[in-house]
């Protein structure tokens, strides 16, 4: 295993954690798996979650103070921001065509609506629970929520990254700001704990195909439960939808993408694919943009040969507010839910569901399953009933795992485009060989 590329250990761990939870399922196993496997997913995770906050912090405040000059920042940051909506927007509008055209919610027999609706009743009553509150918040709550009270508190929590990214600028822009030779010790006390924190990356990362191998064993044991053709069925039952999203999800990384890398990059797609590749895995293993952002970054720079001034910042601001595999995602899903309760959705109110996602992928938190508590609220804003979010949750966990994927790949794509813009890349990604 040591021998192998890091791309392909992770690969093997989750094709044996699959096979075991396939196993464990058929022969009476779950419980050893869930008590005894599982947990070591779980560490894993919790791993990549410590080191998310550091890593964000130390790694914003290095890249914004290294570009020196405040109009570079505002300019790279405002070009950033504007391609994040711009591939969100077309991602969003992607996925209501395709769910136009193939109708998977007509598919449905109203029997086997009801008893999603039954099974997942508890789950769906918290989901709308949570939305709710947010829906209750003002029209400019989102931006007082960037603002941190006190950044220690806002530190504590994976979820309030956007606040961390807020004072890493803040902090960057001021070390900009003040002078050089007074900044230099500052500069240099972050860039070591830069080093440290990339290395305890390193380390963390050997343990990622043990990791990816307890994450999947668990999920599909808790998918299967103790009859393996029960998680069977129900996916043949929603494969027409999955089909669907998976779809728009693939045209996005092997289309839109491709276009993006190729012409706007000038980069070969599979010099580009293969370098994020150790990326895209981990992404799908744990479905967090946030906690796959430590492999994002050292994929950028080491194998793609994107600057450090430009991953450091674009990176880590991508894991937050660019959302496009969550956004195709909810824009089907709601035009799904309301096929499947016979209601035809005018092109005004489609009109409405391209800016929701879009606005809600921005405040998305970047960890599994925060996409669906925000298509509670795109759901409302088009006026679908909430309830129908039960059809759904089957297969969200799976397709979970594919939009993340997406997303960490448009992430890697707008720093590719940003560097090239730029001019920082390196050489090694035009000499890269495939």
């Amino acid at each position: 295993m040591k021998k192998l590329a890091l791309h392909w250990q992770i690969l093997i761990g989750m094709a044996f954690g699959v096979l075991w939870g396939m196993f464990a399922s058929g022969f009476g196993l779950v419980s050893i798996t869930l008590d005894w496997i599982k947990p070591f997913g779980t560490i894993f995770i919790n791993l990549l979650k410590l080191i998310a906050v550091p890593l964000v912090l130390v790694s914003l405040i290095t890249g914004v103070s290294s570009l020196s000059d405040i109009s570079r920042l505002s300019r790279i940051g405002s070009k950033t921001i504007g391609i994040y909506l711009a591939t969100t927007v077309l991602a969003v509008t992607l996925g209501l065509a395709l769910v136009n055209i193939f109708d998977p919610g007509k598919a449905f027999s109203p029997e086997k609506r009801e008893e999603f609706k039954e099974q997942f009743a508890s789950a769906t009553t918290a989901k709308s629970s949570d939305a709710e509150s947010v829906k209750k918040q003002g029209p400019l709550q989102p931006l007082v929520d960037i603002v941190p009270s006190n950044i220690f508190h806002s530190m504590t929590d994976n979820g309030s990254m956007l606040q961390v990214i807020f004072f890493a600028l803040l902090f960057g822009v001021a070390l900009i700001m003040i002078p050089p030779d007074k900044a230099q010790p500052v500069n240099d006390f972050f860039e070591g704990v830069n080093m440290v924190i990339l290395k305890v990356v390193d380390i963390i990362m050997r343990t990622a195909p043990y990791g990816v191998f307890a994450l999947l064993a668990g999920l599909v044991v808790e998918f299967a439960g103790d009859d393996p053709g029960s998680a069977v069925e129900l996916l043949l039952v929603l494969g027409y939808y999955c089909i669907v999203v998976t779809l728009g999800l693939a045209a996005m990384i092997f289309i839109v993408y491709p276009m993006l890398v190729v012409f706007i990059g000038k980069t070969n797609y599979k010099t580009f694919f293969k370098g994020i590749f150790p990326a895209q895995m981990l992404a799908f293993s744990t479905s967090s943009s946030a906690a796959t952002l430590p492999v994002t970054m050292e994929c950028a720079e080491k194998n793609l040969g994107i600057n450090r001034e430009v991953s450091s910042f674009v990176l880590p601001l991508g894991a937050t507010i660019n959302m496009d595999g969550t956004s195709l995602y909810q824009s089907v899903a709601a035009v799904f839910i309301a096929q499947a309760y016979g209601m035809d959705l005018d092109l005004m109110t489609q009109l409405g569901i391209v800016m929701t996602a879009t606005l809600a992928s921005i405040g998305a938190a970047a960890v599994p399953g925060a996409g669906t508590v925000m298509l509670v609220i795109v759901l409302q804003q088009a006026g679908i009933p909430v309830e129908g979010i039960a059809l759904i949750l089957a297969p969200d966990r799976i397709l979970d795992m594919l939009r993340t994927t997406v997303n960490v790949t448009g992430d890697a794509t707008v720093a590719m485009m940003i560097a090239r813009t730029e001019g920082q890349l390196h050489p090694v990604t035009e000499t890269a060989e495939v």
